[in-house]
Order: C-alpha cells, then structure tokens, then sequence
C-alpha cells in the first residue's frame, strides 16, 4: 500500500469515527420534596422612618444629544425633540436650523429669518406630530 492509500484510509477511518460518538447517559437530579409552608413567624426588624415621595425630576433644560441655540431664552422639549425659543412664538431649534409654525412650515438659519417654506419632511417629527402635520 502506498503513502498516500495509507493516509487517506487512515483519514477516512478518523473522520467517521468521529460521526459514531454516542451520547452521555442523562444524569437524573435527586428529587427535592415541594416547600412546606413555614409554621414560624417572619423575623420582624425595626422599621425605617418612610422617606417622603420626591416629586419627578425637574424638566431638563438642555438636551444631552443637541447642543441649544446661541443666546436667547429657550428651554428643551424631549417630546418635540427640539429647543423651543421662550421669546417666539411656535419657533424652535435644533441642529444649526430654526423651525417656525404660521399656518405651514418654514425654517431659518436665523431666528429672525430669512424664512423659508418647507413640508413635514423637512422637521423634526416630534414638531410634525404635535402640529398634526
């Protein structure tokens, strides 16, 4: 028999011997009895002085994703995902543009404009949703 019949039987013989590996035998856990329902009394400790409900976080002012417009009075509305400007009416900001709501979308670089028209796909979607766009 060659070299090479000799290492392609023996391959063989190696490779489907490692197909007729069988299987461990399950190993049986030793049944634990059901839980009796304990006769004794709880052990009672000293009851702590309750600690009154704190009322929900304050609003943040900032968001942690957007950086807020330069200057002016504004504060964060996570629901509308933008800044709204304190001293505009229906106008807000986020990521370098200004948004302003008068019966139809327009947006800015500027607070002050120029201003220019725009549809819902052009505004945040918390802003969208709120103005039932």
């Amino acid at each position: 028999m060659t070299a090479i019949a000799r290492i392609t039987l023996l391959s063989m013989v190696l490779g489907l011997s490692a197909c007729a590996v069988q299987q461990p035998e399950p190993t049986r856990l030793p049944s634990i009895p059901p839980s009796q329902p304990s006769t004794k009394p709880a052990p009672t400790t000293p009851s702590k002085p309750s600690t009154p409900v704190k009322p929900s976080k304050p609003i943040p002012r900032t968001s942690a994703s957007f950086a807020p417009p330069p200057g002016g009075n504004n504060h964060w509305d996570a629901k509308l995902g933008v800044y709204v400007l304190d001293d505009q009416t229906n106008t807000f900001y986020r990521q370098r543009t200004y948004y302003r709501w008068n019966n139809g979308w327009s947006r800015s670089i500027s607070p002050n404009g120029p201003w220019e028209e725009t549809d819902i796909h052009g505004v945040p979607g918390g802003l969208g949703r709120q103005f039932g766009q």
